[in-house]
């Protein structure tokens, strides 16, 4: 029989396989660790595994990307650029609907 143990704070501690005829230890369960956990944690109330470490943890455990590529770079640049056409194109928009107000003004009184 596969089992699991864990620790008297009943953290993940291995795996172990007895005999079907041998008494399941204390620190022991069959229930299986899902797939995924980074610290596991036993519940043996709910008689099930969950995760116990904290994002931070789990963060620190990921690659350091490293620095962004070229691509990565130019596609940023792109994108930054973009973002200012657009608010270029909205200043000029503004401008030309101000310009036409001011037109409308002065032609109504008469100065143009």
């Amino acid at each position: 029989m596969h089992i699991f143990l864990y620790d008297e704070n009943f953290k993940y501690q291995g795996e172990d396989v007895i005999s079907d005829y041998d008494e399941l230890p204390k620190n022991a369960t069959e229930v299986r660790p899902q797939d995924g956990l980074y610290l596991p944690e036993f519940d043996e109330t709910k008689r099930e595994w969950f995760e116990s470490a904290t994002k931070e943890y789990i963060d620190s455990l990921q690659p350091d990307p490293g620095p962004p590529s070229d691509i990565e770079l130019l596609k940023q640049q792109n994108a930054d650029l973009l973002q200012q056409l657009a608010e270029s194109e909205k200043r000029a928009e503004e401008q030309s609907k101000t310009t036409a107000e001011l037109v409308m003004l002065l032609t109504e009184k008469g100065v143009i």
